[in-house]
């Protein structure tokens, strides 16, 4: 129903920045709250950061300070700006947007994710 295409990952080393895109097939950023996710192999999948309808962001502790999530609604497209990149940031990074009754509740619809390599 609803398609999320991520962009923008890539390699890149320690102390180094990176934007990701995320761009949907239709107009729903002001109709769920959008997230990021990240998962690296042999641990769980984790919930980076999000952003409501009206803007208002939501980091987890160890991104805070060197990630920004945010959205251009025209453009249907959600971004994460990602800077001060470490070894420990190396995942499959996840487009989701999930309902906005309950923002940290499982997202509805999943893009099927950008590699990011962080090398130190």
């Amino acid at each position: 129903q609803v398609q999320l295409v991520e962009s923008g990952g890539g390699s890149v080393q320690a102390g180094g920045s990176l934007t990701l895109s995320c761009v949907a097939s239709s107009y729903i950023s002001t109709t769920y709250c959008m997230a990021w996710f990240r998962q690296a192999p042999g641990k769980e999948r984790e919930r980076v950061a999000h952003i409501n309808r009206a803007g208002t962001t939501t980091y987890t502790d160890s991104v805070k300070g060197r990630f920004t999530i945010s959205k251009d609604n025209a453009k249907n497209t959600l971004y994460l700006q990602m800077n001060s990149l470490k070894a420990e940031d190396t995942a499959m990074y996840y487009c989701a947007a999930v309902s906005v009754v309950v923002c940290y509740g499982k997202p509805t619809y999943w893009g099927q994710g950008t590699q990011v390599t962080v090398s130190s």
